[in-house]
Order: structure tokens, then sequence, then C-alpha cells
């Protein structure tokens, strides 16, 4: 694959990575990845997989959605749930394994997208990872989060995105399987989870934000029986993590009443979870078509999700397409910028 064909201005980036080449070694900038931790408070973002990162007609519509401030920042595949690293990595393991797919250059693309203001967040799934689970023996995709290859896998994943230029680190899938009834039995799972977050708190203090996508349910206030058998908890992942990211998708409830209503669904749980702990929660809201009620637009069904997180205090949200087609989502976004909304 020929590198930079995500972007239009192919040309421009050149210029700017050559200038900042000459800037480092001029000692005018010590390394593009070097990384002065900015504002992580109250972005608005979009995910992307490295798939989308690629093509062009995604890319100029988020690229067109950041110069006009729809948007300011974006959630990008470093590690995705296929065992994939996207970018060129050094991780001995991730050679001998197979894992290091190479499909985005990393130190360009940021520096493009650090020129236009955005702010950059590398998401990394952890224990959701085909590749090293057939390495290591297991019989599914799932790793325990106490696999001890498994943590310094990711650890030294970690360790090395932080140095690309990202201004934060995402992880997914910090957790296990769901499934299995809700008892209290998984105390092991719930100390492996917090145990890997504290090692990478540790690892990352101050040179990335350190953040974690989390189930929805977590927010809810029978979370803390520590009884789910994924393993999340908001009062234990909470000191260890700069920002929270709940997926508050209403497409994925079972109540009715929050199929029918995204302002409620949002609302209620960002409500639930300030209760129980101090954390920044910036949840991913829902901007793909699924269940959307027979009475209303998917650009509706967005609005309302926004207009609940802001009224709820999130500091921020991102959306999440698992396609990346977001049209409709920065018409929305068009729709509130008109009547003097962000």
């Amino acid at each position: 694959m020929t590198r930079g064909r995500a972007f239009s201005g192919w040309a421009s980036i050149l210029l700017l990575s050559a200038v900042l080449l000459v800037a480092r070694q001029q000692g005018g900038v010590s390394d593009v990845a070097s990384n002065v931790l900015s504002d992580g408070h109250g972005h608005v973002g979009v995910y992307m997989t490295s798939y989308a990162m690629t093509k062009t007609s995604i890319v100029d519509g988020v690229l067109n959605a950041l110069d006009r401030d729809l948007i300011d920042a974006l959630v990008i595949n470093v590690k995705n749930m296929h065992g994939e690293i996207t970018y060129d990595s050094s991780v001995a393991l991730a050679e001998t394994i197979g894992s290091d797919i190479d499909r985005l250059d990393f130190p360009t693309l940021l520096a493009e997208l650090k020129a236009r203001g955005a702010y950059l967040i590398a998401r990394q799934v952890l224990f959701y990872d085909p590749v090293l689970a057939a390495y290591l023996g297991y019989e599914d995709e799932w790793i325990p989060a106490s696999d001890p290859t498994a943590v310094a896998y990711n650890l030294a994943i970690a360790a090395e995105v932080a140095e690309l230029g990202f201004d934060e680190i995402q992880f997914d899938y910090v957790r296990y399987a769901d499934g299995g009834e809700l008892v209290a039995a998984y105390e092991e799972r719930y100390e492996a989870v917090t145990s890997f977050l504290e090692q990478a708190r540790a690892l990352l203090a101050e040179r990335v934000f350190v953040s974690a996508d989390v189930f929805g349910r977590v927010l809810w206030s029978w979370n803390e029986r520590l009884i789910d058998p994924i393993g999340q908890s908001l009062e234990q992942m909470g000191p260890l993590l700069d920002f929270i990211s709940p997926m508050l998708y209403p497409s994925h409830y079972a109540e009715a009443a929050y199929q029918q209503e995204p302002y409620l669904v949002v609302s209620d749980a960002l409500a639930s979870g300030r209760s129980r702990y101090d954390v920044a929660l910036r949840p991913y809201l829902q901007a793909f078509d699924r269940a959307i009620p027979s009475t209303m637009s998917l650009q509706t069904y967005i609005l309302e999700q926004v207009q609940a997180a802001v009224d709820s205090g999130a500091d921020g949200y991102l959306f999440w397409h698992p396609a990346c087609e977001y049209e409709v989502l920065f018409s929305a976004l068009e729709e509130r910028a008109a009547h003097g909304k962000k």
C-alpha cells in the first residue's frame, strides 16, 4: 500500500514533514513524537479505523469537519480487534506473531492532523486479540487480563504509541468476555483489570493522557456490587484514568423506553455515573443507523444524544460508526452550529 493516500493534500504533508525534520535537526523541535500534554477536556471527535484512514472519500469529509470546527478530535486504531498493529511496530513479539501490518505512517499522518488542530487519541484494543490468543494457545479470541505475556505485550505497544505523537491512549476491551451470571465471583477479574491499568498509568504518566472505553452498564449503580463478569468497575478504574468513555448506544439497550428516547439513555447513564465517582466522562454516542425509532431520523437521533451529553455535563463526546460513515453526523453538527451550539 502506498502510504499517504488517505489525504488529498499529500504535497502539503510532505512539506510539513520536511519542515519538522529540518527543525529537529537544527534543534528547534526535539522530535515530532515529543508530546507536551495539551488540554484533553471538552473535545468532540469521531472514531476512525485504520482502513478508513486510507480512504480519501472518508478522510476528506473528516478533514472538512475539522476545518469547519464541527469536530476537533480523532480516535484512530493503533491496535484493532483483529489483533493487528496498524503501524510499523518495533515490539519484538509483534514481529514474531505477525501482528505488525504497517498500514499507516503515523509520523506523517499525525503531523498533518496536528497542523489542523486535531486532538489525537490512539485506540488500543487489549485482551480481545485473535492473533496473540492463537499464539498463546487459547481456544478463542479472548485472553485473560491476568496473562503476563498479554499484559507485557500491550504495555510495550502502549509505550511505543506514546512516542508517536498522540495526545491520548484509549484502551478498549480492557475487560473479560461478556456472559455468565451476575454473581459475586469475579474478584480476580476485577483485580486483573485494575492491575493492568495501574501498570499502564505508571508507564504513561506525563507522556499521554490515559482513557478507556467501558460498557454503558458500568455507570449504573449495580456495578458497585462487583458482580459483572467483564471485570470493569467505575470506582476501581476511575482513579487510574483521565477520561472514561462509556458506550451509550441507545440501540443496545433492551428497555423499550431507552430505545425510543436516546436523550433519556445518555442523561440517565451519565447522571448515574457522576453520582458514583468524580471522573471525566466522555461518552461514545451512536452515529450509526440501528434500531432508530420510526418517528425519528438518524440526524434527530444524534442531536438528541448530543443535547443530553451537553445537558448532563459530559466532558466532550465521541461518535462511533463501524464503517466511519459520518455524513449524517456532520449534517447534524452543522445544524447545531447554525443555532450557535457546539
